[in-house]
């Protein structure tokens, strides 16, 4: 079993406990999943959450409470406590209102969040995100992410950052999550070389390896046809959907195992690879049957939980 640390820092009302509770529920109550954010609460203190992600891997999510007196709290009496032995720090941002210009509360509590990493994790890896983009005018946001990239960008010492721009209410979240994630699976590019040679015999367009609870990408090849670019789903808004039409399934209590598409322009298969993951095969080629790529799938199971095994055998 490997276990990894991930914080979760950043203002409060940036958003954090809404993306953690949208991407890790496994469960709704609602058929808007980012409708029901507005009702949690501010986070008090540090809340802990164990997420099991691919049988083994065990996210250790800290959800740290962004209000200036636990900030003060985390730098200063807990800071052995909360910087060591992290895998993953994720900064959030308020793309609306936090103030990133240099010499800003907000980037000042990151920069010391930084230096608590450097003492006590220095092989940490950084993501930043710019959250809440829904809130900024169509028309602006490519300008407003762009600048605050550049002034986050400039604003790093010591780590690499990578920053991405999300919202609750679009695909971009979970993009982010499964860049994130992937980086915390050992021998991931093992998967990834694998899912190819298997997209290659089944004749896919583009496979996608899915964690099976929370639907995060840990893997995905596709051919890089032009005539597919256009008429396939993209990974991204792929996950919530896929999601949401597990959980709505569960409503009528129906047990969900997958689902096939034959439409004009592809066809689509999503099926369970292993008993953590699920596996989206779409096609482009007309007289590939349905049941030849169910049956790759099949054989296919047993190698892939070999490879699921090792990934997890570093720590």
């Amino acid at each position: 079993m490997v276990k990894k640390k991930v914080l979760l820092m950043g203002a409060s009302g940036s958003g954090k406990t809404s993306m953690r509770s949208l991407i890790l529920q496994a469960t709704r109550s609602s058929n808007n999943p980012a409708s029901l954010t507005a009702r949690l609460g501010a986070t008090i203190d540090v809340e802990q959450n164990h997420v099991r992600f691919l049988g083994d891997l065990i996210l250790n999510l800290w959800d740290c409470g962004g209000q200036d007196a636990f900030m003060d709290s985390y730098l200063t009496t807990q800071r052995n406590t909360i910087f060591s032995h992290v895998g993953v720090l994720i900064y959030v941002f308020d793309a609306e209102n936090s103030n990133i210009a240099p010499g800003s509360k907000d980037l000042e509590y990151y920069r010391d969040c930084l230096d608590g990493l450097n003492q006590f994790s220095k092989d940490a890896k950084v993501f930043l995100l710019v959250h809440k983009m829904d809130l900024v005018r169509p028309e602006e946001k490519e300008s407003v992410f762009g600048k605050k990239r550049r002034d986050l960008e400039s604003g790093t010492e010591g780590f690499d950052v990578t920053v991405f721009g999300t919202s609750i209410y679009d695909e971009s979240l979970y993009k982010a999550w499964s860049n994130i994630v992937h980086t915390l699976i050992p021998n991931a590019a093992i998967l990834s070389k694998h899912l190819a040679t298997f997209a290659k015999a089944c004749s896919a367009t583009e496979v996608i390896l899915f964690e099976r609870t929370t639907f995060l990408v840990i893997a995905t090849s596709h051919s890089g046809s032009p005539s597919a670019s256009s008429s396939s789903p993209s990974m991204g808004p792929v996950s919530p959907l896929i999601k949401a039409f597990k959980w709505s399934s569960s409503r009528v209590r129906s047990e969900f195992h997958g689902l096939e598409m034959c439409l004009p322009e592809f066809s689509a298969v999503l099926d369970e690879m292993t008993k953590n993951t699920y596996v989206l095969v779409i096609w482009h080629v007309p007289y590939i049957e349905t049941a030849a790529v169910k049956l790759n799938i099949k054989m296919a199971r047993s190698k892939f939980e070999e490879l699921q095994g090792d990934s997890l055998v570093v720590a």
